[in-house]
């Protein structure tokens, strides 16, 4: 064919007699492109491809697990899991398996992030908001000795 233009993701477009023809497979790769500037609505890919869909429903289903996985972020980022008596050994190894799970659950935050809604964006920052009042502040905290002064089993999430 006369002026067939085949590069990476372009099969399917053809030039002839000066003007530039789709066809459907085209069209869909097209019309699937990902949002690079935040957007409102309920038509978004969070993390899976297709999820949560167009309805509005599992789009408030997908709000509310991006807003537990950032809490989560927070419970454990601010908790205490092993004692101090505990052998060195066991401890490092259960640290080093909190590290993992924390950094597992804070990589799937961002994913979500990147989604670019709008939505999703002010619920992970209420989610780690919410987790940070609860468990990394000294509202609720029983203990007598101040927050800053008792450190969590894992060192501060650095950026």
């Amino acid at each position: 064919m006369a002026g067939t233009m085949m590069g990476p993701g372009m099969e399917g477009m053809s030039s002839s007699n000066g003007g530039t023809t789709m066809n459907n497979t085209m069209y869909m790769h097209h019309k699937m492109m990902m949002h690079m500037t935040f957007f409102w609505g309920n038509n978004a890919e969070i993390l899976f491809s297709g999820w949560p869909g167009t309805r509005t429903g599992m789009y408030v289903l997908a709000l509310l697990l991006v807003f537990v996985l950032s809490v989560l972020v927070e419970w454990i980022s601010n908790s205490r899991f092993i004692k101090p008596r505990n052998n060195p050994v066991v401890a490092g190894l259960l640290q080093t398996l909190l590290h993992a799970i924390r950094m597992g659950l804070a990589y799937m935050v961002m994913l979500a992030v990147m989604s670019f809604n709008a939505g999703v964006f002010l619920v992970v920052v209420a989610g780690h908001a919410v987790g940070f009042l609860f468990f990394g502040s000294s509202v609720f905290k029983q203990s007598e000795i101040p927050s800053y002064e008792k450190p969590s089993d894992l060192p501060p999430m650095r950026c």
